[in-house]
């Protein structure tokens, strides 16, 4: 089906207001992807793409006329300067994404996962997704009132990593899964009493990173085995969450690897 707006209508503010209210994004299932990595890597691993937009009047690439011909979805042409509410203006294509469920069942225990617990930055949330995909991670948990994996700037961080690892948003602790899993949990924090690297990271593991003020919740510290640190110099007091947890994984990798 094929589609042009070229006035604020209905579709249209449904659309822009994906771009702002999380509320909205969780009754309708849908978030806003563009770039050509993002978009390309949701369609290759098999995400529910609702609808495809691109620039009325303007040339299109090799990769963006391939989509446009090829995959079975909604086009729509949109003006110019409503495709710029939506998007960069650099943006080609911004496709409109169906969610994947928040089931634990996405996730296997068995190698290496992350917990993120109650991340108030959707920048943190895709920058550690990323690493979550690139230091081989199973899967990424993220728990309590957090800041949303759909968020656009969460997405953008990820850049194309959220569709390419499962991640899974839980409201409450999953201690019927955790008890399940076998997995040893280890948490991260600047008070711990062991060195990341001398933590076995080889087995099933479960990394908790806190959040970036307050830490992990009271739940998840009582849940881990061991609490490790990581040594840091200079003037820094701490080291952000996002890059806490790629180190940590890094650690993991590089164990893994040996």
């Amino acid at each position: 089906m094929r589609l042009t707006i070229s006035t604020r209508n209905a579709r249209f503010q449904q659309w822009e207001a994906l771009l702002t209210n999380r509320a909205k994004r969780h009754r309708s299932g849908e978030f806003l992807v563009q770039g050509v990595r993002p978009v390309t890597l949701a369609i290759e691993n098999g995400w529910p793409i609702h609808a495809l937009i691109h620039r009325h009047g303007a040339a299109l690439s090799q990769w963006a006329l391939k989509l446009v011909n090829t995959l079975d979805t909604l086009h729509v042409t949109m003006a110019g300067e409503l495709l710029d509410e939506l998007a960069e203006k650099s943006a080609e294509i911004v496709a409109v994404v169906g969610r994947k469920p928040d089931e634990l069942a996405r996730i296997d225990p068995s190698g290496l996962t992350v917990v993120f617990d109650r991340p108030s930055s959707p920048g943190n949330v895709g920058t550690l997704i990323r690493s979550a995909d690139a230091f081989g991670a199973g899967g990424v948990i993220v728990t309590g009132h957090a800041a949303d994996i759909y968020d656009p700037k969460a997405v953008r961080a990820s850049t194309g990593s959220l569709f390419c690892v499962p991640v899974v948003r839980l409201e409450a602790y999953p201690q019927e899964w955790l008890d399940r899993s076998g997995a040893q949990v280890v948490g991260l924090d600047e008070s711990g009493s062991v060195e990341l690297r001398d933590v076995d990271l080889t087995g099933p593991t479960i990394l908790v990173v806190g959040n970036e003020t307050n830490g992990m919740s009271a739940a998840w510290r009582e849940a881990c085995h061991v609490m490790a640190y990581i040594p840091i110099g200079g003037g820094a007091s701490s080291l952000n969450a996002a890059a806490a947890g790629s180190v940590a994984l890094y650690e993991a990798s590089r164990q893994r690897r040996v």
